[in-house]
């Protein structure tokens, strides 16, 4: 993989907009169906309908509350460069692009393939306290630590 000048604060702040408009949109998709529930002539008829509506209300909510975890997890997020991987590291593999914040998953940024992985996660584990030079294998999958940002 050839070296690439990462910003790691750009990258932190596109993980920050793309949590921050999930989550807008999803305040609008269920203030429309909680509209749209509302709307729906109250008759036994159409009580069944109004029941998978606010099941589906109820999923919408706790979906975002866990994106407004996500929000507050990213708050605690390092943006300070360290040797050695801890939370808030970018971390270059001669496979991958882990940026060890939350569970995101997989992102672009600027035509380059990244993962946003939390620090529980077994990949974040393996890597934690690892540094440049280093390498491990998970699931059989061996890797080498390129560059700690």
């Amino acid at each position: 993989m050839e070296k690439i000048v990462f910003e790691k604060n750009d990258i932190r702040n596109y993980v920050k907009n793309v949590i921050a408009e999930k989550i807008e949109k999803l305040k609008n998709f269920i203030e429309f169906t909680q509209e749209a529930s509302r709307d729906i002539k109250k008759t036994p008829k159409y009580d069944s309908m109004r029941e998978e509506m606010q099941e589906e209300i109820y999923q919408m909510q706790k979906q975002l509350g866990a994106l407004n975890d996500l929000k507050r997890n990213m708050a605690k997020v390092l943006t300070n460069s360290t040797e050695r991987i801890q939370l808030g590291s970018l971390v270059i593999t001669n496979k991958a692009r882990f940026y060890i914040s939350v569970s995101l998953g997989e992102f672009f940024f600027e035509g380059d393939r990244f993962y946003a992985i939390s620090p529980e996660s077994p990949m974040a584990k393996k890597m934690m306290g690892m540094k440049s030079g280093d390498d491990f294998t998970l699931n059989k999958i061996h890797q080498e630590i390129v560059e700690v940002l």
